[in-house]
């Protein structure tokens, strides 16, 4: 049976398709209104972890018909899907490490507007509670006392002092570790706060001086910054070429290398040395004896603060070594004084400094040869010169193209010095034990060495030092009457048969 006969025929869509809904049941119909009422009596807002819900539930509270509306809702969105991400990539890079990283700081909803965010996931770094923070302990108020009766506790109770010092050690200084203490119910007394505090200041100023002393000291083998400008000006001013480095320390100085440039007022030779004064004070308080007594510095020295007392020490060294050398004493010439830098000629050859007499392998003629040209050097300096080396040994005696030379000449005094017979007999004696030692038959005692420098005939029985040290003391306690009677400017006579001292140079 044709099926279009037995059934009316529904009417069609001119697009192809049925517009009739499709029919159902009276009873479906009413179980699902059925549903969906007993639905909303259960549970009156929507499910926020469905998205359709919330912008459903947005679209109804909010005109969603404003473009800027839209915009800032898209924008808390993408937001929190960031903050999201952020938290996951977090978790991932810390892993298990005790040592976490946080990047709260990049996130770009504030904890507090995130409804999505859990207490967990909030960073205690953001908020006022660190749970990790040392409770401090509980003090009084700062006036007044509590209690009454027989119970008052006022603020100098020993237990309230005690724990309130306590608290006061969190104003120390970053650099002092009081450790736990400040968690602990610790009670320190006032003389023990004290006593901390004390130190805390002590330490601070230790600091200050040990960091200022690094900066305007000299150290070994190298130079404050002071100095080192002192050495670029020279190097800009064409009087250096270039400082090749350190080549020996002492205690008072360093000595560094260089090649010479050119002044318009004297020729510069090819290699020349750099003394350098250390500017710390501590080899040069107990040799202030060399220059607070020589008559020649002796009122410049008394108003002279103790720093450029070290720039007076290269002065006098400057000078001492002109004298010697207008005498063709064997020295080093003088090219430059600057403040506590003295340019003097290189003893050497091609970088190399010309070696100490104790470290060069001398024979037995040239050792000979060596102890007469000391002897002689050592009578022009005191009769030529007016100088006393006060410092000479074989440390201070150079070995370069057959000749010894004379170094070190900043402490050398003239013999008006009230000790500067004392300082010669010092140097008489290490000469002469030094070449007795190197095999030199002709080698003096100390005694008559001191009388052939001098021109003294001071005649000792069993060569008695105890008795010769007593006759030069009575010299130079003469030496020191007859100038306080006459004048620092002369020279006095010690004995008779003494020749008498030259006058002090004019540009002294």
């Amino acid at each position: 049976m044709d099926p279009a006969v037995g059934s009316k025929e529904a009417p069609q869509s001119p697009w192809g398709v049925s517009s009739v809904a499709p029919s159902c049941s009276l009873a479906d119909v009413m179980s699902e209104q059925l549903a969906k009422q007993l639905d909303e009596e259960n549970n009156p807002f929507p499910s926020l972890s469905d998205p359709s819900a919330e912008l459903e539930l947005l679209r109804d509270e909010c005109d969603t018909t404003s473009d800027l509306m839209l915009a800032q809702m898209l924008q808390m969105q993408y937001d929190r899907e960031f903050d999201t991400q952020l938290r996951l990539e977090e978790r991932k890079f810390n892993g298990d490490s005790k040592v976490s990283i946080s990047f709260e700081n990049y996130r770009m909803v504030h904890p507090y507007e995130d409804s999505d965010s859990s207490e967990d996931e909030v960073d205690w770094q953001d908020t006022r509670d660190d749970p990790y923070r040392a409770e401090k302990p509980q003090t009084t108020p700062r006036k007044g006392f509590t209690g009454k009766g027989k119970n008052i506790t006022t603020k100098h109770d020993e237990e309230v002092c005690g724990r309130k010092n306590t608290a006061r050690m969190d104003n120390f200084a970053p650099e002092v570790h009081v450790g736990d203490g400040l968690g602990m119910d610790l009670k320190l007394s006032n003389q023990v706060f004290n006593s901390l505090k004390q130190h805390c200041h002590s330490e601070q100023r230790r600091c200050a001086r040990l960091h200022e002393k690094k900066e305007h000291s000299t150290a070994e083998q190298a130079v404050d910054p002071r100095t080192r400008l002192l050495m670029y000006k020279m190097v800009n001013a064409g009087v250096l070429d270039k400082v090749n480095g350190c080549i020996s320390t002492g205690k008072e100085s360093v000595i560094f290398h260089a090649d010479g440039g050119s002044l318009e007022e004297q020729p510069v030779p090819e290699e020349v040395v750099l003394k350098v004064y250390k500017t710390t004070l501590n080899e040069f308080k107990n040799r202030d004896r060399y220059i607070k007594d020589d008559y020649r510095f002796i009122d410049r020295f008394s108003k002279l603060n103790p720093r450029k007392v070290i720039r007076l020490w290269a002065e006098k060294e400057m000078h001492n070594l002109t004298r010697m050398k207008r005498a063709e004493i064997p020295c080093p010439e003088v090219v430059l004084l600057k403040k506590h830098i003295l340019v003097m000629s290189f003893i050497g050859r091609d970088h190399a400094p010309a070696p100490k007499i104790k470290d060069a392998m001398l024979s037995a003629e040239e050792m000979n040869r060596a102890y007469h040209q000391v002897l002689h050097m050592m009578q022009q300096m005191y009769q030529e010169c007016n100088l006393v080396h006060a410092d000479l040994s074989e440390y201070n005696i150079l070995w370069h193209d057959g000749k010894v030379w004379f170094i070190d000449v900043s402490q050398s005094v003239e013999p008006t010095h009230p000790h500067a017979l004392e300082f010669l007999f010092r140097d008489c004696r290490n000469v002469s034990t030094f070449f007795q030692k190197g095999g030199v038959s002709d080698t003096m005692s100390v005694y008559d060495l001191f009388n052939a420098v001098t021109g003294f005939n001071i005649a000792v029985s069993g060569e008695e030092e105890a008795a010769f040290l007593a006759q030069i003391e009575a010299f130079e306690k003469r030496n020191e009457d007859h100038i306080q009677r006459r004048g620092k400017k002369f020279f006095p006579v010690a004995v008779d048969d003494r020749p008498p001292p030259l006058e002090p140079d004019v540009d002294d």
